[in-house]
């Protein structure tokens, strides 16, 4: 069975592109590396934790 995308995976894929590119766009500014990091780390993490809820068990699986 395929998995149709939802709006929000497809939000939080974009959003998490731009944030890597803010990143790049801050590394090559000389901005403080600790920040810039932080903001990495922050805008990537919500892809993944969409992922994680959508990727997870079908209601079969979880009840058995």
């Amino acid at each position: 069975m395929e998995r149709k995308e939802s709006i929000i995976q497809g939000k939080s894929f974009s959003f998490g592109v731009r944030t890597v590119n803010l990143y790049k766009w801050l590394i090559d500014n000389k901005v403080p590396y600790k920040i810039s990091e932080q903001l990495l780390k922050s805008g990537t993490s919500i892809g993944a934790n969409v992922e994680e809820a959508t990727g997870g068990y079908s209601r079969k699986d979880f009840t058995a």
